[in-house]
Formats: C-alpha cells, structure tokens, sequence
C-alpha cells in the first residue's frame, strides 16, 4: 500500500502541476484516475517484465543449490563412515598392542613356571635324601652323599 500511496502522490503532484501551468484543462480528479490505471499497468508490465528476466536464473540458482545441499549432506554421512572406520582401525591398533602384550606376559609366566618345577623337584629329592638319611640315623651318609654329588656336578662339568 505503501507503493500505491506514494504513486497516486506523484499522480496529483503532476496533475496538480499541469493545472497550475494551464496545461491542463482536466479536472485534478479525472486526470488522476486516468494516470492511476497508466501507471498501475506500466508498474505491472515492468514487474512482469522484471520477473520474466530474472526469475529463470533464480530458479536455476535454487536447484543448484539444492544439490549442492544434498550433496553436502552424502559428503557429510561419507566422513561421519570413515572417520568411524578410522577410529574401529585405531582401536584394533590397541587390541594387537594388548594381544602383543598378554602374549610378552605369558611367556614370562610359563618361564616361571618351569623355573618352579626344577625348583620342585630338586627339593623333593633333597628332602628324600635327607629322609632317607635321617631314617638310617647317620649324619655321616648325608655328609657322603653331599661330597658325592658334588663330585659328580665336578666330574660332568
């Protein structure tokens, strides 16, 4: 309405102008309606005409952008899959060091193990030397028997 106003203004103003001047021999009220639908038609006609002109590269502009819209969005979901992939890669990088690392381990404790079973056995025929030394009643043949074995360690070395 704002537009309408301001044109039926700048309609009376030259109306009003050309009766001042006696250009005119209308009255302010004819000549206005007379302008009024001139102008209300050239205005539509530059619209339509302004419309015509820039309305197809808008429209090619809005489907442009769509796409560009939706291809961001398959570029967006394509990242969101690979970063994931990443980080599942990166994560098995952490479960082979772990792997790695409990096999290190087990390792260490079979060694140990082996180590507690010499270390069994050797008690245990200790403790049967002694018994049976100690079931005979002599210091002496435990003495014997300690020189002997050390003599075999030194005779097999």
């Amino acid at each position: 309405m704002g537009g309408e106003r301001s044109l039926r203004d700048k309609c009376v103003f030259w109306v009003r102008l050309e009766a001042i001047d006696g250009l005119s021999d209308t009255s302010p009220d004819e000549g206005l309606i007379e302008d009024l639908t001139a102008e209300d038609k050239a205005v539509e006609q530059l619209a339509e005409g302004l419309l015509s002109h820039y309305l197809p590269d808008l429209q090619r502009s809005k489907q442009a952008l769509q796409e560009l819209t939706q291809n961001q969005v398959v570029l967006l979901d394509t990242l969101e899959q690979e970063i994931s992939k990443f980080k599942e890669c990166h994560s098995m990088l952490d479960i082979n060091a772990l792997f790695t690392e409990a096999k290190h381990y087990h390792t260490k404790l079979v060694n140990i193990r082996k180590e507690m079973l010499m270390l069994h056995e050797k008690t245990s025929k200790l403790k049967k030397e002694h018994l049976n030394c100690s079931r005979r009643g002599r210091k002496k043949s435990w003495k014997e028997s300690n020189n002997e074995r050390r003599n075999l360690k030194e005779k097999s070395s």
